[in-house]
C-alpha cells in the first residue's frame, strides 16, 4: 500500500484493492490537492477543508457517517466522534475511520477534537497505522494526540493537520508532538509504502512531505 499526504488532513491510499482518498480539502486550506482519482472517499467533517468531494476525479463512492462498508474489496469503519474537545453534539461530528486493505488496518481520525473513549478505543483496536491530527485549532493538538497515539498502539504514526509553508489554518507546527512522541531527527518523505512484513515491532512516527 501506497500512502500520499496531499494537504491538511488529506491522504490517499493507494492498495491492490482500492484507492481511498480521506478528508478531501479546497483551495480555502492553502493546499491544492489536484484532481486525484478514486474508488473511495471518506469524510470526517462536513466543511470544505475536509468533504471537497468534488476535487476528486472519478466515479468514487463517498463515505460520510458512522457504519460498516464493503467497497471494492476493502473494508471500512466509521466511527462516531465529536470535532469538539468537550465531546458535545454541539461541538460537531466527527467520524473516524479503520479502513482495511492488504492485511492492513489504517486509522483516520479525520478532525478529532478529543482523546477517544475506550469504547472507540476498542473499534480501533489492532490499527497497524494510525493518521492523526496535531496541530490544535478544533482538532487535537500534541500532548492529546500522543496520548491517542499511546491508547490505540499503532505500529506506524503518520502526523496530519499541523503548521507547514502552505497552511492557511492557525495551527501548531509539529516539532511539539514530535517532542510528545519522543521522536528525534526524523526525516519527511514524499510517500510511503507500507506492507505487513514492513511493519516496525514498536511504534514509529514517519513524517511525511506534502504533495506538491
Amino acid at each position: 500500500m501506497e500512502l500520499t499526504w496531499l494537504g491538511h488532513s488529506c491522504v490517499r491510499l493507494r492498495a491492490k484493492e482500492a484507492t481511498v482518498v480521506s478528508d478531501p480539502c479546497d483551495k480555502s486550506t492553502g493546499y491544492s490537492i489536484g484532481r486525484p482519482s478514486a474508488d473511495i472517499v471518506t469524510v470526517s467533517v462536513h466543511d470544505r477543508a475536509h468533504d471537497y468531494v468534488e476535487g476528486v476525479a472519478g466515479s468514487p463512492r463517498v463515505i460520510d457517517g458512522p457504519g460498516e462498508f464493503e467497497i471494492s474489496g476493502a473494508s471500512i469503519m466509521g466511527i462516531a466522534t465529536y470535532r469538539g474537545k468537550a465531546q458535545q453534539p454541539e461541538s460537531g461530528r466527527n467520524v473516524a475511520y479503520v479502513i482495511e486493505v492488504e492485511d492492513l488496518r489504517i486509522g483516520h481520525l479525520g478532525a478529532i477534537g478529543h482523546v477517544p473513549t475506550s469504547d472507540q478505543i476498542e473499534q480501533m483496536s489492532n490499527v497497524d497505522v494510525l493518521l492523526v491530527p496535531v496541530g490544535g485549532g478544533e482538532s487535537l493538538d500534541a500532548p492529546p494526540a500522543a496520548e491517542t497515539v499511546n491508547l490505540i498502539e499503532p505500529r506506524l504514526v503518520i502526523p496530519l493537520h499541523y503548521k507547514t509553508d502552505m497552511e492557511n489554518e492557525t495551527l501548531d507546527g509539529i516539532d511539539r508532538f514530535l517532542k510528545e512522541m519522543g521522536a528525534k531527527s526524523v526525516q519527511a518523505q514524499p510517500k510511503v509504502s507500507i506492507s505487513r512484513s514492513s511493519l516496525p515491532s514498536e511504534t514509529q512516527v514517519i513524517v511525511l512531505d506534502v504533495k506538491r
